[in-house]
């Protein structure tokens, strides 16, 4: 065997050369011509002791002493020529002379024979890490072609294996923690998420979330619900920049923050003002974006404002799919900015769809690319919102083991017909002020909840109501003025808007008071009431009753 055509191939040796030098003997300067005394001239002449090279040593007590693992196989059965003492205290005595497959069965259970035969065909070296054997530990294996005839036309294999159980074990003590963070985040993620949707009247909706693959860390979307009261509906879509348990805290922090500025019923660019400061606020370093929406039955149209968020999708009955553009002010987080309004139709048989980027974004493609790939499935997606939501998650490629979070929420206006329409009616009267108007709304009220077959008392609590709120709008309000009137499946609704954009609220009258009555009368008879500012200046005060 030529030891010095492979010594240099094993991992962690180094060929070594002896390095001779002589030194010349320099005559005494002090005097010319004056010998050298004995002893000097001989340690001056006498050379260095010899060093043996490597071709020198003993190729086999060498093997012997090395701690990795060695084994020479030859021949294409790969038959046992050599393994040193580090082998045979791994695995046993092997046998010499016997093919691989049978005297080395830990290399076949390893799947290691094919690399044999791989590295004797290509004369090229190899290497598989981090192999776990039968005795419990860990090895990195480098199988090197060699000669192994005298006159090296033998083909042969020598097997290195370092002992990697350490580091093995290292990094499967990191993945595990890793592993554990994760599931932390993501357990933490699903909590923060609405474990079920608020179920509006005139709306039917659908979401889901799935956290990104394995190798990614989860991130910080959701989404929200949020009934607002005379019929509206908020619904709000974000997506923190960033991964891990900080992430899903912040998110939980802002979607908490949504549902309290939800109820203050302000316009969505006005909650997103709130939201970006309270942004700043939580992390300065951390940003999000968010689209917050408000549907409105009576007006056919969803009301919304972004930060920084992908479009709104909406298809329509004839399934022309609109994508909502306009307008998009900074994400959350950034500070100083204005956000606007804008507005969309969603009238009966719309589809809406919001979705943060993990489902349209790709690293090789525009993602622009990705939102008209978007477009093209809900275009063609029917069915219940549930099933529109599952089939943009599959039509997109999103799987298991995508790499980003992906939250999809999808909402559909039905169209009623039938005797489902009759339970969805609209009825509404222009008032226009004077000592008239309120027995002309008395009046109208009663016809319409006579028309719509309420039972007696529901008819006379909705009267009663309906009277409160226009003398409230006549006395504080001011023109134009409007009695609308509207039932669902669920609930009886009863509006006035006016001119006015001053919001009333509850109080307690003395006995003594003329006024001051009118909002705890109808906030005492009635399941819930509330008011908001119009977008057109003014304001909506309105009550509900719940239909048993």
């Amino acid at each position: 065997m030529n030891f010095t055509r492979w010594s240099a191939r094993l991992p962690g040796t180094q060929r070594r050369t002896a390095a001779q030098t002589e030194h010349p003997v320099s005559p005494d300067l002090r005097g010319e011509g004056a010998p050298v005394p004995a002893a000097r001239a001989e340690q001056l002449t006498d050379d260095a002791p010899p060093v043996p090279a490597v071709d020198e040593l003993p190729v086999r007590d060498v093997l012997d002493r090395v701690p990795a693992l060695v084994a020479l196989v030859h021949g294409p059965e790969h038959r046992v020529a050599y393994v040193n003492d580090s082998y045979t205290a791994a695995f046993g005595v092997r046998p010499v002379g016997e093919p691989a497959c049978e005297a080395l069965p830990e290399l076949d259970e390893l799947g290691l024979l094919p690399l044999l035969d791989q590295v004797l065909r290509s004369a090229k070296s190899r290497t598989v890490k981090s192999r776990k054997t039968s005795n419990g530990r860990s090895y990195t294996f480098t199988c090197t072609p060699v000669d192994t005839s005298p006159k090296g036309h033998g083909g042969g294999v020598l097997i290195f294996a370092t002992d990697v159980t350490d580091h093995a074990e290292a990094a499967e003590r990191l993945r595990a923690s890793e592993r554990s963070q994760r599931e932390t985040a993501v357990t933490l993620q699903r909590s923060l998420l609405p474990q079920e949707l608020e179920e509006p009247d005139d709306l039917r909706i659908a979401a889901t979330y799935q956290p990104g693959g394995t190798e990614a860390a989860v991130g910080g979307d959701w989404y929200d619900v949020i009934t607002l009261g005379g019929g509206r509906t908020a619904l709000v879509i974000g997506d923190v920049m960033g991964r891990g348990v900080r992430a899903a805290a912040v998110m939980g922090q802002l979607r908490t923050a949504v549902r309290a500025y939800a109820r203050l019923d302000l316009p969505p660019h006005e909650v997103l003002q709130l939201l970006d400061g309270l942004a700043t606020e939580i992390d300065a370093n951390q940003i999000a974006t968010c689209v917050y929406a408000v549907h409105d039955p009576n007006e056919g149209r969803l009301i919304y404002a972004s930060a920084g968020h992908l479009p709104i999708l909406v298809r329509d009955e004839s399934g022309t799919v609109v994508r909502a553009d306009e307008p998009t002010g900074p994400p959350l987080g950034t500070g100083g900015w204005l956000h606007a309004s804008g507005s969309v139709p969603l009238g009966p048989g719309s589809t809406a769809v919001l979705y943060t980027d993990g489902l349209v974004e790709r690293r090789d493609e525009d993602l622009d690319e990705g939102i008209a790939s978007l477009e093209r499935a809900l275009s063609g997606a029917t069915g219940t919102p549930q099933v529109v939501c599952d089939r943009l998650v599959r039509s997109l490629g999103v799987t298991a083991d995508h790499d980003d979070d992906v939250a999809v929420l999808v909402l559909q206006h039905p169209a009623r017909t039938g005797p489902d329409g009759d339970l969805f009616r609209n009825a509404a009267l222009e008032l226009l002020g004077g000592v008239e108007a309120a027995p002309r709304a008395r009046a109208f009220a009663s016809g319409v909840l006579t028309s719509w077959r309420f039972p007696a008392d529901l008819q006379d609590l909705g009267v009663l109501a309906a009277s409160e709120l226009v003398a409230n709008s006549l006395q504080h309000g001011t023109p134009p003025m409007r009695l609308r009137l509207r039932r669902t499946d669920r609930r009886l609704i009863i509006e006035v808007t006016d001119g006015d954009d001053h919001l009333p609220r509850r109080r307690r009258a003395e006995p003594a008071d003329e006024a001051g009555r009118g909002i705890a009368i109808v906030a005492t008879i009635a399941s819930g009431w509330g008011s908001r500012r119009t977008p057109g200046g003014g304001k909506a005060v309105w009550c509900e009753f719940a239909l048993k």
